[in-house]
């Protein structure tokens, strides 16, 4: 099963060193652990800094350290020696919308954990989930009130050669919590489904904070799913398409397609309108491992391995026929999500 920087990455095999090509995996496409206890930082926070105050393009360093960085649809405002706000996060993976935020990162133990902070739009901590596995994947739904995310896991029984993923939800209203949606009701094809070998990840909400989109893998093939949190169902929309990310006025989907057969650059950026069902592939050729996030309702940016071993770099691309190339918006950086003014 293939994911998402976070993406199911190729099968590996070597599970009895799981814990240790665990960590080296998610490093590779995002950045490094959260320091000492496993909480993000507090100290480095630029001083007033909000989700309101510092609206711009959030991101990622090698080392984890969350910040903000002018954009504009043109790049102008963004490039490597722009200045960028420090929040005071360390994180694996952050995300932020509707004047929330969420923070996953390494939490220490004898076994591989990660703790979930969700945010407030002053960056203040609401609350925490510890849960098992390895960051992967982060969202907020439009509005701020869904937070859902991904972990890398391994010991599953039918996981013989490749490792698992686990995904859950948060409702920051109610505080209802989903730790793992494998308890969804899952129709494949119109009919019902039931494996033990089922796995969600790269949770992408819809703005009336009820439908979301997801991957689902079982017996070697992936769906791109359609759920629904009222009735804790989901419904396969399409085959061959992973890391859905839906898009601001909610009609498209982006998605990586696996094109080649292997492990080896196997997937290509697309983009899925859901009136018609079409999709297009975009100009970016290279193989993105990443859940791409959409800076507005013409531009994704996801991030690619950079020149030095262990980092990563943001590039940007047109979400529509490939008429312009791909962009390197941001070197040493991964994990994007826009913030609009307002939070």
């Amino acid at each position: 099963m293939s994911l998402p920087p976070l993406s199911l990455r190729a099968r590996i095999t070597a599970l009895t060193a799981a814990t240790a090509v665990l960590a080296a995996v998610a490093v590779g496409y995002t950045v490094a652990a959260a320091d000492g206890d496993g909480r993000p930082a507090a100290s480095a926070a630029a001083p007033g800094l909000t989700l309101d105050k510092a609206p711009g393009l959030y991101h990622a360093s090698r080392k984890g350290n969350v910040l903000s960085t002018p954009y504009s649809p043109s790049g102008t405002e963004t490039a490597d020696g722009a200045r960028s706000r420090k929040t005071g996060l360390s994180c694996n993976r952050f995300y932020a919308s509707g004047g929330s935020a969420v923070c996953i990162a390494n939490h220490p133990g004898l076994s591989q954990k990660t703790k979930v902070t969700v945010l407030d739009r002053e960056l203040d901590t609401r609350e925490t989930v510890v849960v098992g596995g390895i960051p992967n994947r982060a969202r907020v739904s439009p509005s701020g009130r869904m937070v859902a995310w991904t972990l890398f896991v391994s010991g599953d029984s039918y996981a013989s050669s490749s490792f698992s993923t686990r995904s859950g939800i948060l409702d920051t209203r109610t505080g209802y919590l989903v730790k793992n949606v494998e308890t969804l009701q899952l129709y494949i094809e119109g009919r019902r489904y039931h494996a033990p070998d089922v796995n969600y990840w790269g949770i992408t909400f819809a703005d009336d904070d009820n439908r979301f989109y997801a991957t689902v893998a079982t017996k070697g093939k992936t769906y791109l799913v359609e759920g629904d949190m009222r009735t804790w169902k989901a419904r396969t929309l399409r085959r061959n398409a992973e890391c859905p990310s839906l898009s601001p006025d909610g009609t498209r989907i982006a998605f990586k397609k696996r094109v080649r057969k292997g492990t080896q650059d196997p997937w290509r950026l697309h983009v899925l309108d859901l009136g018609t069902m079409r999709e297009t592939p975009l100009a970016e050729t290279r193989s993105v491992d990443d859940q791409a996030a959409w800076l507005d309702d013409s531009t994704l940016a996801y991030s690619l391995p950079g020149r030095a071993k262990g980092t990563s770099d943001i590039w940007t691309v047109p979400a529509d026929a490939p008429a312009t190339g791909p962009r390197l918006l941001l070197s040493d950086a991964s994990s994007p999500s826009m913030v609009q003014g307002g939070g």
